[in-house]
């Protein structure tokens, strides 16, 4: 997500894409068989920049050149907003999709990594979990999700990750092996 979020003093922004988010974000979602990874970017301007980057991996050189990095781009999609995720998703499944937000704030119907991992591999719903830029999703935002995910507590004080890092430790604990007991 690229809208709305948070810039440092917290004020509503929009923020930009970076190409390092586009390649790991892409590998990680591959990784863990994640159907489809979405950028979502009001500005036709970054939505430009966008699809010149999908385009060389996905049709140019660097496609042939790196067939894996191809494969990976191939689950990423572009949308506009939030909504237009949504109902693409909707439309393509014929499910209601379940929303779950991230932050690194804690909030009062924040759910465990264990007990959102065992609806998603426990119940028939397509899940959209998203993921912020700059300083976090916007809270607007944040109160239209079903879930919001507990933070990723690292025990220190320090917790801003950058998305791709967040990504792949949530997509770790909610797609990755049952490795652990909580």
């Amino acid at each position: 997500m690229h809208y709305p979020m948070y810039n440092k003093q917290m004020e509503t922004i929009t923020t930009s894409i970076t190409n390092l988010d586009l390649h790991d974000i892409s590998r990680c979602a591959k990784t863990y068989n994640v159907d489809s990874f979405f950028i979502v970017h009001p500005s036709p301007n970054q939505q430009s920049l966008i699809k010149d980057i999908m385009s060389y991996w996905q049709e140019g050189y660097g496609g042939v050149y790196n067939p894996d990095r191809k494969e990976a781009f191939n689950i990423m999609r572009l949308t506009h907003d939030f909504k237009e995720t949504v109902d693409k998703i909707e439309n393509e499944t014929g499910q209601k999709v379940t929303t779950v937000a991230t932050d690194a704030r804690i909030y009062k119907n924040s759910v465990s990594y264990k007990s959102l991992k065992n609806k998603i591999f426990n119940e028939d719903k397509c899940f959209l979990i998203l993921f912020g830029t700059g300083w976090g999703i916007a809270e607007e935002l944040i109160n239209k999700c079903d879930y919001i995910l507990h933070p990723i507590e690292p025990g220190g004080t320090y917790n801003h990750l950058s998305v791709r890092s967040a990504v792949s430790i949530i997509l770790d604990r909610l797609l990755g092996e049952f490795w652990f007991s909580i």
